[in-house]
C-alpha cells in the first residue's frame, strides 16, 4: 500500500502534488518523492521520512514544470530501508520516463530474469517497481518502434504489460514530451482515481480526498484494466487495455487503509466503516449479552465509524478512551515488529476516568499481529477496567496477503492456526468478538452492486490472480527474514552511534 499521484496543468505542479501528498501520507510514511518535468527534462528529489521532513523549500525550488508525479511509500516489496528504493524510478530509454506504483507484483522473480535474459534490462535493486518501469519501457519501445508515439502505440504497449504482469498496480507515468500515463490492474486491486481541475488540469490519486483535498472535482475511478492518457496538450486519451477485466477491490482499503472520507469505486469508506458496526454489533448480541457492557471506546483512528454504530445498536454510550499522539506514524504500516511494539505506548495514552470501574468493549478496525491489541488491552487494565472485551469490525486475518499489504508471511498472523480462544487467552481479553468473512463481503459489496466480489486474501485466503503458489510464500518468507535481520542491524547500529555520542557528551 503507497499512495500515488499525478497531475498535468497549465502552471507549476510542485505545490499541488506535495498538497496531495500530505493528504496521502496515511498510505505511507517510509519515502516520499516527487518528479517534475520541463520540457523533456526532469527533475527529481526522493528521500526517507514523512513529506514535511523530505521536502524543504529549496527542494520545491528545484521542481519546477506543469507537468509531475509523487509518491509516499509503504515497504512491501524490497528493502524498506534503501533510498535508492524510494520512488519515483526513472528509465531514460525509450524517450525518458519516471513512474511510480502502488501495489505489489507477484511474478516479479519471474519478469526480473526475463529482462535481463531476453530484453537485456538489467535491474538493480530488489523493488517490483524497477521491474515494472522497465517491462513498460521495453513493451512502449516495440510499439513505438519506427512510428511516432501516438495513444493508440501507448495503449498496445499497456496491453502488453498487462499480459506480462501478475498482481496489483495502480500506475502513474510520466514519459518525457508527450505526457502523462496512468493504468490499474485488470482486477482492479489497488485503487486509482481522476479528478479535473477548474483550469483543465487532470489528476490522478489513490484516494479521492487527495483530488478533492487539491481543490478539483472527482470524476470517476479509473476501470481494472483502463489506461488513461493525458497528452502536453490535455487531451484525455481512454481506453480498455486488458482481454478479460474484472473488479475485485482490495476489501483491506475499506477496513483499514483507506482515509473514512475517501470514496472509492463508488463506496464510500465512512459507510462502509458504519456498515462493518451494524453487523459486528449484531455478531456481538449472538455472542454475549449487551448488558455486560458498560461503554465502548474506539482504537483511534481507523474503528470510530464501526464503534459508534456498534454502541448505537446496542444501545451503550460511545466514549473516546484513547488519546492519540499524531505525531506518531500508523502503527500497521511501521516497518519491523521491535519498531511497531515500541510504538504503541508513544502513540496511545489511556483516559483513566473512562475505565475506572468499567466493563469496557474496546473496537479495533483489524487484529493483525496481536502485539497491538494485548497491549492496548493491558493499558486498558492498568487504568482501571472492572472488565476488557475486545471486537473487530475485520474477520480474523489467518492468511498472508500478497498485493501490497504488509502480511507477507503466516507466522506473524496472530490468528493462522489459533483458534477464537487461543487469541483471546494471547492478547488477555474477558471476551473476543470477530466480524464475519460473509458479512463483511455483503455489507460492503451492498453500496455498489456493481461489485460483484472483492480481494480479500488475507480473511478468505483466495488469490484472485490465480498464480500464487506455497514456493512463493516460502520465497516471502525468506525474504522477511533478510528484512528482519537488517532492521536488527540497523537497530544495533542506531544504538552504537547514539552510545558513542553519549560517551562524547
Amino acid at each position: 500500500m503507497c499512495g500515488i499521484v499525478g497531475v498535468i496543468a497549465r502552471t507549476p505542479v510542485n505545490q499541488l502534488i506535495y498538497d496531495a501528498l500530505l493528504l496521502l501520507q496515511h498510505r505511507g510514511q517510509d519515502a516520499a518523492g516527487i518528479v517534475t518535468m520541463q520540457g523533456t527534462k526532469c527533475f527529481m528529489h526522493k528521500a526517507r521520512g514523512m513529506v514535511r521532513d523530505v521536502f524543504r523549500t529549496r527542494n520545491m525550488r528545484g521542481l519546477p514544470g506543469n507537468v509531475g508525479l509523487g509518491q509516499v511509500r509503504y515497504p512491501t516489496a524490497g528493502n524498506a530501508y534503501s533510498e535508492e528504493e524510494a520512488q519515483p524510478f526513472y528509465v531514460n530509454a525509450p524517450f525518458g520516463i519516471v513512474l511510480v506504483h502502488n501495489g505489489n507484483l507477484t511474478n516479479a522473480p519471474v519478469l526480473k530474469a526475463e529482462l535481463f535474459e531476453i530484453d537485456r534490462r538489467h535491474i538493480n535493486t530488489e523493488s517490483d517497481t524497477e521491474v515494472l518501469i522497465n517491462i513498460l519501457a521495453h513493451e512502449l519501445e516495440k510499439a513505438a518502434r519506427n512510428l511516432p508515439l501516438t495513444p493508440a502505440e501507448i495503449f498496445r504497449a499497456v496491453g502488453a504489460v498487462h499480459r506480462r504482469l501478475k498482481g496489483s498496480y495502480a500506475v502513474v507515468a510520466l514519459i518525457a514530451g508527450h505526457g502523462l500515463l496512468a493504468f490499474r490492474d485488470p482486477h482492479g486491486i489497488r485503487p486509482l482515481s481522476m479528478g479535473a481541475g477548474p483550469d483543465g488540469e487532470v489528476m490522478l490519486a489513490s484516494e479521492s480526498v487527495a483530488i478533492e483535498g487539491s481543490g478539483f472535482k472527482v470524476q470517476r475511478d479509473i476501470a481494472p484494466g483502463e489506461a488513461v492518457f493525458i497528452d502536453e496538450q490535455g487531451t484525455v486519451h481512454t481506453h480498455q487495455c486488458a482481454a478479460t477485466p474484472t473488479l475485485h477491490p482490495c476489501i483491506f482499503e475499506f477496513v483499514y487503509l483507506a482515509r473514512p472520507d475517501s470514496v472509492m469505486d463508488g463506496i464510500s469508506v465512512y459507510q462502509a466503516r458504519l456498515n462493518l458496526g451494524e453487523t459486528l454489533a449484531q455478531r456481538l448480541i449472538s455472542t454475549m449479552p449487551p448488558s455486560d457492557v458498560d461503554v465502548v471506546i474506539p482504537i483511534p483512528e481507523s474503528s470510530r465509524p464501526s464503534a459508534m454504530q456498534l454502541a448505537h445498536k446496542i444501545g451503550k454510550p460511545y466514549r473516546e478512551g484513547f488519546v492519540k499522539n499524531r505525531y506518531v506514524g500508523r502503527t500497521f504500516i511501521m516497518p519491523g515488529q521491535a519498531v511497531r511494539k515500541k510504538s504503541v505506548r508513544q502513540k496511545l495514552n489511556a483516559i483513566g476516568v473512562e475505565f475506572k470501574g468499567r466493563n469496557v468493549l474496546l473496537v479495533d478496525d483489524s487484529i493483525v499481529r496481536g502485539t497491538t491489541s494485548k497491549e492496548i488491552v493491558q493499558m486498558a487494565r492498568e487504568a482501571g477496567a472492572n472488565k476488557v472485551y475486545m471486537a473487530s469490525a475485520a474477520p480474523p486475518v489467518r492468511f498472508p496477503n500478497v498485493y501490497g499489504i504488509d502480511m507477507p508471511t503466516k507466522e506473524e498472523l496472530i490468528a493462522h492456526g489459533r483458534s477464537i480462544e487461543e487469541i483471546r487467552q494471547f492478547i488477555g481479553a474477558d471476551a473476543l468478538i470477530y466480524q464475519d468473512v460473509d458479512a463483511m463481503k455483503r455489507v460492503i459489496g451492498a453500496l455498489n452492486p456493481k461489485i460483484s466480489s472483492f480481494e480479500a486474501s488475507c480473511f478468505d485466503g483466495h488469490y484472485i490472480t490465480g498464480d500464487v503458489s506455497a514456493g512463493d510464500f516460502a520465497a516471502m518468507e525468506a525474504q522477511r527474514k533478510l528484512q528482519f535481520d537488517e532492521e536488527d542491524e540497523n537497530n544495533r547500529s542506531r544504538l552504537a552511534l547514539q552510545s558513542a555520542s553519549e560517551d562524547r557528551t
